[in-house]
């Protein structure tokens, strides 16, 4: 019976479902196996055909989740139920089934194995909104918005200028999902404490065989496990997009406030309803659902870090967490990105609402380029700073417009033409290099 919103359905992309769903866990513990009876033939340890048998029925089609489950609620432990299972279905050459290795050698190999194909989906993921920034950062390099610190209008910067920065976020964060897979993507068959002592004398060839048909990096060392600080870097890793996330979507509700209304996720009128009482709402419901969803996966950093902690070689702690850990930062974590693609590809925009918001102020958003004037008219910069603060006070309390006060200024009116003032305080000349940022991004590798 479903019980959690991933298993109902509700959050989660097929293709990642299907990558920690049951029968595809059971069918990577079974590729180790069979990996592992390989390796023993390849260097002489047991017969080739037995090896053969057992790759052969390593496999769900043979190998029942149910049987599976059967033999665990008898005997009370999940991989000597997948051995016994195993060896089941091969006959004599179920002898052979899980020959010098120790539970954990099965279970952190095709823990790598669904990583390995998880880690593949999010750079698809992560790639995909790249290229969906890059494209609105192109289209609205030139859009003229307010730029907001500290809730309060600042400077004018563009909507292109904004998904730029956003963008080079992601592309960091796919960099660092790359960079971590050296370390994460790793498998062992290193025995009951991570000697060896039971592969016998072939043990380092076999460890070797085993990950290199599997397509995995062997551990440089580990104990009866593989050390934690790799998930824990993983999850981490998940934990900084998952917030990444969260930014843009606060950024994008903020704007589609009434009070602001600049930007609007997508809402589809012939249908969607905002509120079950309100007939008029449109929430940024996709928006919320992100910023909830990331304080799910940076919570589980926190026990994602606890399981590095292990009595000496080896205890059952991190176990139980791990089934969380591992399926549910991947899982929501793709979803999100699967989310956010959709609705930074759908933004709505309005640019005249943006360049009323401009002149909310009258004028006053621009004190720093009439201070940069004046600076190129040889006015000392600590002067013209304290000079221009005091006006933009009196021009708030006054309700008077900033360029009337200026004028009206004998220092300023001596230095500055009206024509230089009204270009000074024109939004569209004090983008800096706005514009050349978005468009550099744009175009970017």
């Amino acid at each position: 019976m479903p019980i959690t919103p991933i298993d109902t359905g509700r959050y989660g992309t097929p293709e990642m479902l299907k990558i920690f769903e049951e029968e595809t866990r059971l069918q990577k513990l079974l590729d180790v196996e069979a990996a592992l009876a390989l390796a023993h033939a390849q260097v002489g340890n047991i017969p080739k055909k037995d090896a053969e048998k057992i790759a052969k029925m390593s496999s769900i089609q043979y190998v029942k989740v149910e049987r599976v489950k059967a033999i665990e609620k008898e005997i009370k432990h999940d991989i000597a139920s997948l051995v016994r299972a195993l060896s089941e279905v091969c006959g004599e050459s179920g002898a052979f089934v899980h020959l010098g290795a120790t539970s954990y050698d099965i279970v952190d190999t095709a823990n790598a194995l669904q990583l390995k194909d998880a880690i593949a989906i999010l750079e698809k993921k992560l790639s995909e909104l790249i290229i969906i920034l890059k494209k609105q950062s192109f289209k609205h390099k030139d859009n003229i918005m307010i730029g907001r610190t500290h809730g309060q209008h600042a400077l004018p910067i563009t909507l292109g200028f904004k998904f730029a920065v956003w963008g080079y976020e992601v592309k960091r964060h796919l960099e660092r999902l790359n960079e971590c897979k050296r370390r994460v993507l790793v498998g062992k068959v290193s025995g009951a404490v991570g000697t060896q002592a039971g592969l016998g004398e072939h043990a380092e060839q076999i460890q070797e065989l085993v990950m290199g048909s599997l397509g995995l990096s062997v551990a440089e060392i580990s104990t009866q496990i593989v050390q934690r600080d790799r998930y824990a870097e993983f999850i981490g890793i998940c934990a900084l997009i998952a917030s990444s996330l969260e930014n843009f979507a606060t950024e994008i509700r903020e704007l589609q406030r009434p009070e602001i209304g600049e930007t609007f996720e997508s809402f589809e009128s012939k249908k969607q309803v905002g509120s079950s009482t309100m007939p008029h709402k449109q929430n940024p419901e996709t928006c919320e659902r992100v910023c909830g969803l990331a304080r799910i996966v940076r919570s589980l950093s926190t026990p994602a870090l606890e399981d590095m902690v292990t009595w000496h070689e080896r205890d059952l702690t991190q176990s139980s967490a791990e089934r969380f850990l591992l399926p549910e930062s991947s899982i929501l974590l793709d979803y999100m990105l699967s989310l956010m693609c959709n609705i930074v590809a759908n933004l709505r925009v309005d640019s005249e609402r943006m360049l009323q918001n401009l002149s909310l102020t009258d004028g006053r958003a621009m004190s720093e380029s009439i201070m940069m004037a004046l600076t190129k008219k040889g006015v000392n910069r600590q002067e013209a700073h304290e000079l221009l603060r005091k006006l933009t006070i009196k021009s708030e309390a006054e309700k008077k417009p900033f360029k009337l006060l200026l004028q009206e200024d004998k220092l300023i009116s001596s230095k500055l033409t009206k024509d230089e003032i009204g270009f000074a305080l024109n939004p569209k000349n004090y983008l800096g290099t706005a514009i050349k940022q978005a468009e550099k991004f744009a175009r970017s590798a």
